[in-house]
């Protein structure tokens, strides 16, 4: 089972992340389309593709996070999302922190980035934090916390922006023993809601599994069914706003768990921006 939980974290990190929480929808949707969902050309929030580009050349990112570029493509990913300087964002199951140090130095001195982790988080990325984290004045904008599974609680109307990159299959993740009980999905996803302002966004980012996959695919093969995943976070009130083929992928036939090599950092990832009416 230690094995099994250590994947799935070095996953989220490296590829299996990149938390999903993670198609089209907007708010107001027109008439004609069912209530949640939003035409398929719903235009991208603006952002600011200068501030996003000197993020990217911050000095002080680690080789490892600039290994990662090419295939997480963070520069399209963020731009969708609409992320800008002067936003307070929060890193949901933020692991090692790739995403979260592009987020420190995009949102610039005006914004803070709130960098959560859980405690097996904490004990298997025990060298990539302290590496990431050793001068505390490099992230000066950052504040990092814990909360455990079904532990998480939000200050009310708080983000501009939430990001799960590549955590939502994990919801479907079990291992006990190790610190990770089944995530209560509808009470996470209200905690979050209540968190942000009204029309911030949620960006999610994950694995796809073939379509009808049963939700315990993400305990299996760390995937999740794009359509379970939006049926799940609109249930919450959330509205999906638009769906991006940044990070899609046609070689991936679905069937191989995300840590097999022969997939591993090349998996299909669906990217989907919702947002808070």
């Amino acid at each position: 089972m230690r094995a099994l939980l250590a994947l799935c974290l070095v996953g989220l990190l490296t590829a299996c992340s990149p938390k999903s929480p993670p198609a089209n929808e907007a708010a107001p949707a027109p008439s004609s389309t069912p209530a949640n969902q939003a035409p398929a050309a719903s235009p991208a929030p603006s952002s600011d593709a200068d501030a996003i580009a000197n993020a990217l050349k911050a000095p002080g990112r680690l080789p490892e996070d600039l290994q990662q570029d090419a295939s997480r493509k963070p520069a399209e990913v963020l731009a969708f999302f609409g992320v800008k300087p002067g936003m307070t964002v929060l890193d949901l199951f933020s692991g090692g922190g790739y995403y979260t140090e592009i987020l420190s130095a995009l949102v610039g001195p005006t914004g803070h980035v709130y960098a959560h982790n859980n405690s097996p988080y904490l004990d298997f990325d025990k060298e990539p934090i302290a590496k990431r984290y050793q001068d505390p004045a490099r992230l000066a904008n950052v504040e990092r916390f814990i909360a455990e599974n079904n532990a998480l609680e939000l200050p009310d109307n708080k983000f501009d922006f939430v990001l799960m990159s590549m955590v939502y299959h994990d919801v479907y993740l079990v291992d006990e023993e190790h610190g990770w009980p089944r995530i209560d999905a509808p009470k996470m996803l209200a905690e979050i809601f209540a968190a942000m302002k009204p029309g911030a966004v949620l960006g999610v980012i994950d694995h796809v599994a073939a379509a009808g996959s049963p939700p315990e695919t993400g305990n299996t093969l760390h995937r999740i069914d794009p359509e379970l995943l939006k049926r799940e976070i609109t249930a919450a009130g959330f509205v999906l706003d638009a769906q991006s083929d940044i990070l899609r992928n046609s070689a991936d036939d679905h069937t191989l768990a995300v840590f097999d090599p022969n997939i591993r950092g090349k998996t299909d990832r669906v990217v989907l921006r919702f947002r808070k009416p």
